[in-house]
């Protein structure tokens, strides 16, 4: 986890995407500062579980993008999710 940008929402884009991926230890989250009170989080897991991240038209990957937003709420900024190989 990274220096406390947004721990809430970082602990939680986690964990959604530890649940999605079949190989967890594979999951890594760098988080940076876009803006004042906006964070990036750049989420990187196994090329074989892209797919499941993401989903049928992107429907995952949205899903867990507004949860992610939600849990930023609590941390006071907004949030971007970007799904990188």
């Amino acid at each position: 986890m990274s220096d406390e940008l947004a721990p809430v929402a970082e602990a939680v884009l986690l964990h959604l995407c530890k649940s999605v991926v079949s190989e967890a230890d594979a999951v890594s989250i760098s988080a940076s500062s876009v803006g004042e009170d906006r964070v990036r989080f750049d989420v990187s897991v196994n090329k074989d579980d892209m797919g499941r991240v993401i989903g049928r038209r992107g429907r995952v990957a949205s899903a867990i993008r507004t949860v992610v937003a939600a849990a930023g709420v609590k941390d006071g900024v907004a949030t971007e999710v970007e799904f990188v190989e």
